[in-house]
């Protein structure tokens, strides 16, 4: 589903009025580029796509705006165990990922039989799960293909 940018602007927005910080023109930008992302985002890339159109927008508020989001509930943080955290949107749907060790390819993927175990799993030991994040890594089919 196509995330509808409005929305999740005005949701930000009254994140921040609710925390007394200001709504400020660097904030939306970087909401902009980060939404626009079709991938796994560093603060770093993050801060580069912001600074292709602003060169204003320090990186500090880079690191700070990503961190509101994710507190604001828009951005998850990621580890896929590279050295550095990657953020993205956090969808209407949960997924968990694929990553070929070799090239770095990252597959996004949704399994309701998994999501059940894993409920399954919860309820037998009574616990209440608040957030997950699964990541399998292997070798995705090119890389396989070029080893042929």
């Amino acid at each position: 589903m196509e995330p509808n940018f409005a929305d999740i602007e005005r949701k930000f927005s009254e994140y921040l009025k609710e925390k007394g910080l200001r709504i400020t023109p660097q904030r939306l930008k970087i909401l902009d580029a980060f939404l626009r992302t079709e991938d796994h985002v560093s603060m770093e890339e993050l801060f580069l796509l912001v600074r292709k159109n602003d060169s204003s927008v320090g990186q500090v508020t880079v690191y700070r705006t990503l961190k509101l989001l994710c507190e604001a509930g828009i951005a998850s943080a990621v580890n896929f165990e590279e050295g550095l955290v990657r953020y993205e949107p956090r969808d209407l749907h949960h997924h968990d990922h694929l990553v070929c060790e070799r090239c770095g390819k990252k597959i996004e993927f949704i399994n309701e039989a998994i999501e059940e175990l894993q409920n399954i799993v919860c309820r037998d030991h009574d616990f209440l799960p608040t957030a997950h994040h699964m990541v399998l890594y292997g070798v995705c089919a090119e890389c396989r293909a070029k080893a042929e």
